[in-house]
């Protein structure tokens, strides 16, 4: 992935417009974005499995898959969870408000929301902000990605085109997520627009799927937000299909390639984070049970805040893997190396210098190699450390 497509015009594949405004909900930037196609879009989604699901979130399970969404509308500032009927009642006079406005059903609006849980929707702001989208068209998600910021500190969008055998297709990738992450599918939304033609089935079929390699294997703080939210949407404006096997694996390649970006930048981007902990298993035998592995490790407060703290205390990974289950037999096999370097060879340590150990932990990305020369199965999950500023940001945030 060029580095130039992720930071600079983030464009939006054929037949897709955006744009955002700042209604007020927010003091400085804007809160209101929406993505709209020209036709009629295939929409699919995944979703939290926190039990405490945001209006949003129960509004978009009861519609989604469809073949017939034509806008995407996000708020950020206040996320309409824990807000009781008033906030279903809310989210329902927002969809109906912004189909009256661009001339639509009600059941052809997706709508998102992040923010402050328990606080009532400043609806009136947000209605005057829907009125004010409908006179804005862009064709770069660039003002989107911002609208639906919280604690990020950056926007994060990304686009790929991929040739296939019969012409070029475009995804672009938009996402959001700092704190509250570690979805179960963080607060996470994200967002990937394609021009490919899919059916509703297929398009939930590949969300799910990619959902499991990218933004399911990301952990900041090991909270599952109640707005977490997945979508994959597809208007077949490039008037492509993927019949062809092939081109389904090009495809598929391209939407896990930025899946995995966007998820990368949420952990980056984590709030207070100073590195990137990437955690690389392979040799296990079972894939959920790897998953757990790997994803364990992310979240643990001991080895974030040891990688924080650049102190290379492997044995806090030894213990973490133990806690989640990985059977003696596999750990009396497991090879361990931390920034290319071996710790642990065949269950047994390997004699290691404190202090040049401890310089590599100065580096931005802290990688970490499990294998535990039991199976064919590998994964990769991503997190970050834990610092002193994650206190600050949010014993402010509201």
């Amino acid at each position: 992935m060029e580095p130039a497509q992720a930071m600079i015009k983030t464009k939006l594949p054929k037949g897709f417009t955006s744009n955002s405004v700042n209604c007020g909900v927010r003091k400085y930037r804007p809160d209101l974005g929406i993505i709209s196609s020209e036709v009629d879009m295939v929409v699919a989604g995944v979703f939290t499995k926190n039990e405490g699901r945001a209006a949003p979130v129960k509004y978009c399970q009861s519609i989604l898959p469809s073949d017939r969404i034509r806008h995407i509308i996000t708020n950020s500032g206040q996320a309409n969870s824990a807000t009781g009927n008033r906030g279903i009642e809310d989210n329902l006079e927002l969809v109906q408000h912004t189909a009256s406005t661009y001339g639509c059903l009600p059941e052809q609006v997706v709508i998102s929301s992040t923010g402050v849980i328990g606080v009532p929707l400043e609806m009136k702001k947000l209605k005057r902000g829907i009125n004010e989208l409908h006179d804005r068209k862009s064709k770069s998600a660039n003002s989107f990605a911002l609208a639906i910021m919280t604690t990020d500190l950056i926007p994060k969008s990304v686009y790929k085109d991929i040739e296939l055998s019969e012409g070029k297709v475009r995804l672009t990738g938009v996402c959001k997520g700092s704190g509250m992450i570690h979805p179960n599918m963080a607060t996470m939304l994200g967002y990937v627009f394609t021009d490919i033609t899919l059916t509703p089935e297929s398009a939930q079929r590949y969300v799910r799927d990619i959902a499991d390699k990218s933004f399911n294997m990301i952990s900041v703080d090991g909270e599952t937000s109640t707005n977490d939210s997945f979508f994959l949407a597809a208007n077949g404006q490039s008037g492509l299909t993927l019949n062809d096997p092939e081109d389904e694996r090009i495809f598929l390649e391209a939407f896990e390639e930025i899946s995995i970006f966007m998820a990368k930048s949420i952990a980056a981007d984590g709030e207070g984070a100073t590195k990137l902990i990437e955690v690389q298993l392979k040799g296990h035998n079972d894939l959920e049970r790897a998953r757990e592995a790997a994803r364990g490790i992310t979240n643990s407060p001991l080895i974030k805040t040891a990688i924080h703290g650049e102190d290379p205390n492997w044995g806090r990974i030894y213990s973490r893997l133990g806690q989640f289950g990985v059977p003696e037999e596999m750990m009396n096999r497991l090879n361990l190396s931390i920034q290319g370097v071996p710790i642990v060879k065949s269950g047994q340590p390997i004699p290691l210098d404190y202090y040049k150990m401890k310089t590599r932990f100065t580096e931005d990305v802290i990688k970490i190699e499990l294998d535990f020369c039991s199976g064919d199965i590998q994964t990769v999950a991503w997190g970050c450390d834990l610092s002193k500023k994650y206190i600050d940001i949010n014993t402010e945030y509201n």
